[in-house]
Parts: structure tokens; sequence; C-alpha cells
């Protein structure tokens, strides 16, 4: 008998988020539609600015109308599943719920956050899926066995705390096993910008070091992908703000993460543009620009605030980051892969591991402010092997294994 497909347990409040999205991306794609009518009825050039504005007259009082009755529909929905909400139960923690809602932030997430979508991850530091409550007595309570050494595991875009666990290997297990670390993992919003993500990440870990159960003697941060830029950021952060639990920062290990960028969100970047050179093509580029401030932070890796405030996420045409140095007298470990068979040759120099360089994973920049200086004894290579393969390939852990000991 073939296998049947895996549920999606889903609660009233994840139905009334996504019946929400499904609202807004109406509303979105009615106004490219009038946007191009607009377009073709004003016999606009072939090339120049969009045209912007409404349509007016019968036009406009039709796409008026369209979006009055999307508006009130969607009001409708909402408020009616609202108060269906407390009669249903909440929807059970399975790994595909939590891998849809994972994407589904990764790629709208700013937006969630926005509106005030029930859909929207709220950071949290997790064990085996569960959230914990960062005082003392739930921490002592959660983690009876809680020890000195903790080590926090930060996932990428549009991933989750449960998706380290990858071909049966997962390094949380292996730091709790051999290294003796307390293992937690943190789930978070991907989509939001890193460095909201990084303020977030850095006030939770007050928290932890202010509540944990015992004397904290050490601290270790690892982040695969875009996890690095958050732990970095939270590390800015917190030696902004002198928290207490940076002293307590003994390594932070990253796995992939595009410290420069990536080349495919500037690629998207660069088709938004090219898709503006015509007012007959540009409303199209609205949809591309729909992806999350946290997707376009990995055009050049942007750590801080200061990398975006004051700007549309979509207007940093060019790499005018804030330098952000490492974290002072911490040991800081890069690794990276390769689909090559070995570090030469075109593919192994524009691909990297399918999605970033080996440049931008090993922090090397032309401009000597933008590089991380990072020793080459604490960077490691693998080869044919592409980006998530960093969660589970034996090179990984040996060289976690190295780093940690």
């Amino acid at each position: 008998m073939p296998t049947p497909p895996p549920r999606l347990p889903l609660s009233l409040s994840d139905l009334r988020g996504l019946s929400r999205l499904g609202f807004d991306a109406t509303l979105g794609i009615t106004g490219v539609v009038e946007q191009m009518h607009r377009t073709i009825g004003e016999r606009a050039a072939p090339l120049g600015a969009p045209v912007a504005g409404r349509t007016g007259g019968l036009t406009g009082a039709v796409y008026a109308a369209v979006r009055g009755t999307t508006r009130l529909a969607g009001k409708g929905t909402d408020t009616l599943l609202r108060l269906l909400e407390p009669l249903g139960s909440a929807a059970p923690e399975s790994l595909e719920r939590a891998a849809v809602l994972a994407a589904i932030n990764g790629i709208w997430g700013d937006h969630l956050e926005a509106s005030a979508n029930p859909l929207a991850i709220a950071m949290s530091l997790r064990v085996q899926g569960r959230a914990l409550e960062l005082n003392a007595p739930q921490l002592q309570a959660a983690l009876p066995g809680a020890g000195r050494r903790v080590a926090v595991l930060v996932h990428g875009l549009a991933m989750n705390d449960l998706q380290w666990l990858r071909q049966g290997h997962d390094h949380g297990a292996l730091l709790a096993n051999e290294l003796g670390c307390t293992v937690l993992y943190l789930r978070y919003n991907s989509g939001a910008h890193v460095s909201v993500n990084g303020e977030r990440l850095a006030a939770l870990l007050e928290a932890l070091a202010a509540n944990w159960p015992l004397t904290l003697d050490e601290l270790v941060l690892v982040g695969h992908s875009m996890g690095g830029l958050v732990a970095r950021s939270a590390c800015h952060v917190a030696e902004a703000q002198g928290l207490a639990w940076r002293a307590k920062l003994g390594a932070l290990v990253c796995l992939g993460t595009p410290h420069h960028g990536a080349l495919l969100e500037r690629g998207g970047h660069r088709l938004d543009r090219l898709l503006d050179v015509s007012p007959y093509v540009a409303p199209f580029a609205r949809l591309g620009k729909a992806r999350s401030a946290g997707i376009t932070d990995l055009r050049y890796g942007n750590v801080q605030r200061a990398d975006w405030e004051g700007r549309s996420a979509h207007d940093q045409k060019r790499d005018d980051r804030r330098p952000t140095p490492l974290p002072a007298g911490v040991p800081v470990h890069l690794l990276a892969a390769t689909t090559s068979a070995s570090p030469a040759g075109l593919r192994h120099a524009l691909v990297g591991d399918g999605l970033v360089t080996l440049a931008s994973a090993w922090g090397e920049h032309r401009d000597p402010a933008l590089a991380l200086q990072v020793p080459a004894a604490h960077k490691e290579l693998i080869t044919q092997a592409n980006h998530w393969d960093l969660l589970s390939r034996p090179e990984a852990a040996d060289a976690l294994r190295r780093w940690l000991a």
C-alpha cells in the first residue's frame, strides 16, 4: 500500500492566520493588475518610470469595489474564526506544521508581524520542541540535569529548531552527549530583520543567564546560515548594552553563514531593478518585493539596525554596511562547504555550497574594515557538500568536536 501523506494538523488560529494572509495576497495582486491596467490605458512608453496611482472612472470604481469586498470578507472571516478559537484546541506540535510555519515566516515574516498575524513566530528557547519559560523555577523543572556549560543553536532562514536533526544526526545531541553541554534550540521568525532578531536573542540570553539554575560558566553559540548573523547581531547588541551574558560567551561557531551576503538575494534584487526599467513589467516587481526583510538582509549580510534603518529594505543598492567586528576575546570558528570536489574552479568560486560562497562563509572581503579577522586554523571547508549538508556531514561533527572540546 502507498504511504499516506503526512498530516498537517492546524488550529483555528492557524486557519485564521492563513486566511488573513490569503486576503492580503488578494489585495496585493489586485494592486498589480490595476497598475498594469492603468499603464496600458495610458499607453506609456516601453521604457521609463512605472506608472503610479490608481485608475479612475468606472474602471477605478470596479477596482475599489474589489478591494472593499475583499477587505470586508477578510474582516468577516477573521472575526468569525477569532470567535471560534476558544472552542478549538491548540494544534499539536509536528515536524510538518513547524516546517510550514517556518517557511511562511521566512518568506513573509515581517509582514506577519506588522499585520499582527497569528502565524508570526514568537522567539523562544526550546528543548525537544517545547518552549522554555525563562524563570528559575520553570527552568529547574524543565531541565533537571542542567549543567554549567550551555550551547544555544540558532537555525537559518525559513527553518526551525526541529530541523537541526538531519539524516539521523543532530549537532545539538553531539554537543550534549560528547561535550557535556546543556543544549537549547532557538526558534524565531526568520523573516524579521536580522538585527531585530539579534536584539531579541540578546534579551533572551540575558534572561536565561539571570535565571539559570546553576552558576553559568560558559555559553556557546552555534548558528547555521542566517543563524550565524543573528548570533553575531546578538553579540553586537550585548556589547553595546553591556549585557551580563556577553562575559560568559566562550565560543561562536558559524556554519555556512553568509557574512557578506548571498548571491541568490543579490540576483533577486537585480531582477527587481531590471523589471523596473519598463512600466509594463514593473508591476510584477511588486510580487518579488513582497519577500521579507530577513531575506533582503542577506543581500550583503546586514547585522546591525543601522545597516537598514531609515530606508526601504529594497533600497540598499550597494554594500554600505557598518563594520561589525567579531566579539573580542572569543574564539570564532567558520565552517563552509562547496559542491565542488576541490576548492578550485569557476563552480567553486561562484556556486559555493549552492547558496553561500566560500568567501562569504569565511568572512573574506576586499574592504579590510568589513573582512572578518579569523585565523586560518579556525576555518574549515567541506567539499562535495551543499548548504544543508553542514548539518549532517561527519566532517562538520568532527569540526565541532575539535573546536568546542
